[in-house]
């Protein structure tokens, strides 16, 4: 079987951690507010998707440098080529962004995002693909696609982001730009949690080891379904999850908490 070893990759575009199984990235161009580039994009695509291979990680924190997470794509960088390129150039940009958040969704870790300071455009797109959100009281978010005379329809919001906090709230984002506040996102159910900035990656911390800890292939499973079910009928969900749940259930994991039910002690996961 095909395995890496994440620990050992060295991306040359944003600082990767990897301890006790989980990974850290952490964005890190503090001086612009941590902005994307074509090179940065490409290797977090890249990225996410050697993790299927990963064997020692089992969650992955997304944050950034210096009190904010990410200001979009660089508007020197990216923006200024973008408006020089021909059509198939733009085509290949804009899918190879979409592959970003597809790696993303289909990575079988839970992916956590530790949101400070400026969260905006692809940004903003980031944390909206991860599976949960923690922010601190200074976050700001804006998909802010409108305010450059873009649509909201950018890697895959119009999918994604109605789906965590309703039709009505996305369409006035995406038609607006303007910013979702903390309190607004942690209201709608955008954020899990907000925490106090010195705080944040503490947090982002202790729910990914809890979740390290955890059953791997069943948190895996979970993350999986959450994904595939958007397309299912609820009787196909029904199926889908019958047949995975069968699966999770010959998982030596799902026999050690039995016996730990009965002996009265803390069942001690092994991801198998």
């Amino acid at each position: 079987m095909y395995k890496l070893k994440a620990a050992d990759w060295r991306p040359e575009h944003f600082k990767w951690e990897v301890a006790d199984r989980v990974a850290t990235i952490t964005l890190n161009r503090p001086e612009r507010k941590n902005p994307l580039t074509f090179e940065s994009y490409a290797e977090l695509r890249d990225t996410f998707h050697r993790l299927q291979y990963a064997e020692d990680v089992r969650a992955v924190i997304i944050t950034g440098e210096g009190g904010n997470f990410c200001s979009g794509g660089d508007v020197h960088e990216i923006i200024g080529p973008l408006v020089k390129m021909d059509m198939d150039g733009l085509i290949t940009f804009t899918r190879m962004t979409g592959n970003l958040v597809k790696e993303m969704r289909t990575c079988p870790q839970p992916i956590i995002a530790a949101v400070d300071g400026v969260s905006a455009g692809a940004g903003a797109i980031i944390p909206m693909a991860c599976d949960l959100r923690y922010a601190t009281a200074q976050t700001k978010t804006a998909f802010l696609f409108v305010r450059v005379g873009l649509g909201g329809c950018d890697m895959g919001a119009c999918a994604i982001l109605p789906r965590i906090i309703g039709h009505g709230r996305a369409a006035e984002l995406l038609y607006t730009g303007r910013v979702m506040t903390a309190e607004e996102g942690h209201a709608w159910g955008y954020f899990n949690e907000i925490v106090a900035t010195d705080r944040l990656l503490e947090r982002a911390h202790a729910m990914a080891h809890e979740l390290a800890n955890g059953p791997a292939f069943a948190h895996f499973t979970t993350k999986k379904c959450l994904h595939q079910e958007w397309n299912l009928s609820i009787e196909q969900a029904l199926e889908t999850e019958a047949e995975a749940q069968a699966i999770c259930m010959r998982t030596r994991d799902f026999e050690r908490a039995y016996h730990a039910f009965v002996d009265k002690t803390k069942p001690r996961f092994e991801g198998n």
